[in-house]
């Protein structure tokens, strides 16, 4: 009896742990999106949202996950979902608690969906990630984080989002609120299967307007290389990094397609996120400063 009882303690410290749900835009959501087209709304569904896969988000927010032996780093998740629904099981929850078994943070952010509809579907979710990194940082005492290591995942259209907050430099395009928002980017970035960056026409040449900023942060880059281009836009990010002599890392996995996020493949892809996290403690994003 005495067992079941701290069992179920522990059960309920862990759902209460986990329901730390912070609204991102308390003082209204900036900005008026276009009503979502019927080809959006047809691929979405007469469902909408169900069980791992969210859509709709029209107040954005952040979900905290602590760790149970955090090492004060933590990672703003973004799942993917072509910027019209959000992957929230596969490379949401999934991700956090595998963040949660090496130390980490994680903060599952449910940014702005279908956006995709947009001149730039990327805009809104964009402050939304912006804010969030504000946030974090605002609460990093509270939360137990290091606010020179807050870092971004992003799988897919998330990878694509992380991409633009580390390496757009234009002003924001929202107005910032004094003691919540942060001009500073993520601290590290890890790009999973992502694209959007590369013409259409040669992937050899980065789209008009875009380059990789000197002060980039240190990034990890990982996809599989039956992923279509997707392998052509790491690679190419990763050469600029190079180029520029900035910290990252590639990994490129012969079979696992995408969207393969947390789940079992059986191919030798399932090991990237233990690759992951050796790359983060080899930055020294693990640990403190000495």
């Amino acid at each position: 009896m005495r067992f079941l009882s701290l069992l179920l303690l522990a059960l309920a410290t862990s759902a209460t742990a986990a329901e730390t749900v912070l609204p991102l835009w308390p003082e209204g959501v900036p900005g008026k999106r276009v009503a979502p087209s019927k080809a959006t709304t047809d691929r979405i569904g007469p469902k909408g949202s169900y069980a791992g896969h969210e859509t709709f988000i029209n107040e954005p927010s952040i979900t905290v996950y602590p760790a149970a032996n955090p090492n004060g780093a933590a990672v703003i998740v973004c799942p993917g979902g072509g910027y019209w629904f959000l992957s929230t099981k596969n490379e949401g929850m999934g991700v956090c608690e595998w963040l949660n078994s090496i130390g980490i943070t994680g903060i599952l952010l449910r940014y702005r969906t279908p956006t995709s509809d947009e001149e730039l579907p990327h805009n809104y979710p964009v402050q939304d990630l912006q804010r969030s990194l504000g946030l974090v940082r605002a609460h990093a005492k509270e939360w137990n984080i290091d606010p020179k290591r807050v870092g971004v995942i992003g799988f897919s259209a998330g990878a694509n989002l992380v991409g633009h907050a580390s390496w757009d430099r234009t002003p924001r395009t929202y107005e910032q609120k004094a003691g919540v928002d942060d001009p500073r980017g993520p601290d590290f970035t890890i790009f999973v299967y992502g694209g959007g960056f590369l013409e259409k026409e040669d992937k050899a040449k980065f789209r008009e307007g875009f380059s990789v900023p000197a002060d980039a942060p240190p990034c990890f880059f990982v996809v599989a290389h039956n992923d279509n281009a997707n392998p052509i836009e790491a690679a190419r990010l990763y050469l600029e990094y190079k180029r520029q002599n900035i910290q990252s890392e590639l990994h490129v996995y012969s079979k696992g397609g995408h969207g393969f996020g947390t789940r079992q493949t059986k191919f030798p892809v399932d090991g990237w996120t233990k690759v992951a996290g050796e790359w983060m403690g080899a930055e020294g994003f693990l640990k403190p400063a000495k």
